[in-house]
């Protein structure tokens, strides 16, 4: 299993669980394995459904910022790695 890091974490809504992530390298699509990880987090999911600005996406690109649904509270500055299977 091979992590690759595409963004990290800004912003955390706890009514809706949803996580605000800043697309740094790379592109994330729905359906990817993603790996959320920081000094209290340590989260693994699939990509369901991907937001910008209440729109729903397939793909988001280096330098978009998402809204993903999220099974547990995140935190500012986790770092968000796209999870590659071997």
């Amino acid at each position: 299993m091979e992590k690759i890091k595409v963004g990290r974490v800004f912003k955390y809504f706890a009514k809706p669980m949803v996580a605000a992530i800043q697309i740094e390298e790379g592109a994330l699509k729905v359906g990817d394995k993603i790996a959320i990880q920081g000094a209290t987090t340590d989260l693994t999911l699939t990509v369901e459904s991907m937001e910008i600005d209440g729109n729903p996406i397939q793909e988001a690109n280096t330098g978009q910022s998402v809204g993903i649904k999220v099974a547990e509270r995140v935190r500012p500055n986790d770092f968000v790695y796209k999870v590659v299977e071997d």
